[in-house]
């Protein structure tokens, strides 16, 4: 059997390009990261201290969701640039630490809301918030359930609990970028804006951060699914 140097080339240059594909989206990535949760601490401190309770939401759920719950996912690609360099047991540890404090912070920041409204998930942007908070719990639970993996594998396969720790993240964290997309269109924050463009283009910036942030998660989520249901 013989081996066309050509082919070896081309395959080559088309993983190269690939990966120089995967590396940007990366980089846009953190980019939109910065400038969407810099709004949203920018008008929650715009009023100054102490923060209300609803801009303490703001805070506490943007940095927990857009932030550090958005780079513990990144930080298993292997793309990824400050997270590339670890061993991929490091990398677990650091999606495991990234993923607790964001987490904690946003459940948090929408208990916070919802101790200082009388009526709650009224709203598409709390509905959505709803959503978000119960898929965050349940992908905290089954991640830190990972950690014993063992003794775990003895009432739930752990193709089953990786499978599911997967999709509970991507609806977490879809329906969190969902909810904050409606928060920016709130009355009030296109008020403190003064502007609907820049109100439109960090909700278009949400949205793209979002896709390009889940993509990996939602390819390892159908490949595990369709490997698991072959079994």
């Amino acid at each position: 059997m013989t081996v066309d140097p050509e082919s070896i080339v081309k395959n080559g240059d088309a993983d190269y390009v690939l990966k120089i594909f995967q590396a940007t989206l990366n980089l846009i990535a953190h980019v939109l990261i910065g400038i969407v949760v810099g709004a949203c601490i920018l008008i929650s401190f715009s009023n100054g201290l102490p923060m209300s309770p609803i801009m303490q939401h703001v805070v506490l759920c943007a940095v927990g969701y857009q932030l550090l719950m958005a780079e513990a996912i990144l930080s298993l690609s292997a793309d990824n640039g400050w997270s590339a360099v670890l061993r991929f047991k490091d990398k677990r540890r650091a999606h495991t630490i990234l993923q607790v404090t964001g987490s904690a912070l946003a459940i948090a920041g929408t208990l916070i809301v919802m101790m200082e409204k009388t009526s709650h998930f009224t709203s598409t942007h709390g509905i959505l918030g709803f959503v978000a908070l119960v898929f965050t719990t349940l992908s905290l639970v089954n991640g830190l359930t990972s950690l014993y993996a063992h003794e775990w594998r003895k009432f739930c396969p752990g193709n089953i609990s990786k499978i599911t720790h997967i999709c509970f993240g991507i609806i977490a964290f879809g329906a969190a970028s969902a909810s904050l997309c409606y928060g920016f269109d709130a009355f009030f924050f296109r008020m403190w804006a003064g502007n609907n463009a820049l109100t439109d283009t960090l909700i278009g910036f949400t949205a793209a951060l979002t896709t390009i942030i889940i993509i990996n998660p939602t390819i390892t989520f159908f490949k595990k699914t369709s490997r698991f249901a072959k079994k």
